[in-house]
């Protein structure tokens, strides 16, 4: 196989192949005898038996290693560049992600979660408990994706919290556009000279969380990076990893200070989240927990209408920059013409 025909443009949807672990090069009995041995899978050889004869197709250890290294790179490769970055998979993120990718099946969506679980605080209610507390008219979500809940007048309940996130990972998930790399924390932004002259968030810089989490410990482990001309970020309010792009716009001089998450307020903090949620400098729009802390708004507690609807009005915000934006290579190099 030449590098013209690894490197080769793929098919709309497809995968770019990755050349190190490309299955379909050969590979001598000498290299992997025993994967060159093995047989095909026969009637005989599995059993779904719960009496005592329950027996699994035969497989090679190797085998495994190649299934998920081959498809983890390929992704890598080919979502180096996107469509739209989401930093953060919290409620926030992920109803911005089925937001998106549902009604924009042509969109490459690329999901950045640092922890290895995603849903952010998601899995439960306030001070630990199960319920899950939505104010209207954000429950017209819970319908779309088929969340059943108990309506209470002004707001409606999930019966667990888990039910809500689970259920919206599961949609977000089975969409082909999506793909999720969680346990990766985004290091930085990319910044750039745009053609305007401004400057424009165009991308993340990327590492695995626990290389992240030891860079002091440890010498140089540099990061990679994901191009795209649209970044949504929605990484929840300060924390050891909360909050990134609002303080790291500050520290690179893009914005003046902190604005501060202020106490707790349901009624002014979600409407002040959800209508605020927007592009905060070219390139990257801003919202959920996140951008109380830029804004200065105040938090809303254990409430999640104002994630939900934050999530769908950053979508909202996303694909107008997205249609508006000439696009080359991941990079906005114009306006297009009305």
């Amino acid at each position: 196989m030449t590098l013209a025909e690894v490197y080769k443009k793929p098919q709309s949807g497809s995968l770019m192949p990755f050349p190190l672990c490309d299955m379909s090069v050969s590979r001598t009995a000498v290299e992997t005898p025993a994967l060159s041995t093995l047989k095909l899978v026969g009637k005989n050889d599995i059993s779904e038996d719960y009496n005592g004869a329950y027996r699994f197709a035969p497989i090679e250890e190797a085998q495994v290693s190649r299934a998920m290294i081959k498809r983890y790179f390929n992704i890598m490769y080919e979502r180096a560049v996107s469509d739209i970055v989401i930093v953060g998979a919290g409620s926030a993120g992920l109803s911005c992600a089925y937001s998106l990718a549902s009604r924009r099946p042509d969109l490459k969506v690329t999901i950045i979660e640092a922890n290895v679980a995603p849903g952010g605080g998601a899995w439960l209610g306030g001070q630990l408990m199960t319920a899950m507390v939505i104010r209207k008219p954000a429950d017209a979500f819970l319908r779309e994706i088929g969340v059943p809940y108990e309506d209470e007048g002004a707001f409606v309940v999930v019966k667990h919290a888990a039910l809500f996130t689970s259920t919206l990972l599961s949609k977000v998930l089975s969409l082909p556009n999506v793909v999720l790399m969680n346990a990766t924390t985004v290091e930085d932004l990319i910044v750039q000279q745009d053609f305007q002259g401004e400057q424009r968030v165009s991308g993340v810089v990327t590492n695995w969380t626990l290389v992240a989490l030891n860079h002091d410990t440890q010498s140089c482990m540099d990061p990679a990076t994901i191009t795209a001309p649209v970044i949504v970020t929605m990484t929840g309010h300060d924390g050891p990893m909360g909050a990134f792009s609002a303080k790291r716009l500050v520290s690179m001089g893009l914005n003046k200070e902190l604005g501060n998450m202020r106490g707790l307020d349901m009624n002014r903090s979600e409407p002040a989240i959800v209508n605020g949620t927007r592009e905060v400098i070219p390139g990257l729009v801003m919202g959920g927990m996140e951008l109380a802390e830029h804004d200065g708004s105040n938090r809303m507690g254990p409430t999640f209408g104002g994630m939900i609807a934050s999530g769908i009005k950053a979508a909202h915000e996303a694909l107008r920059m997205y249609d508006s934006s000439k696009i080359v290579a991941g990079k906005v190099v114009g306006k297009m013409q009305q």
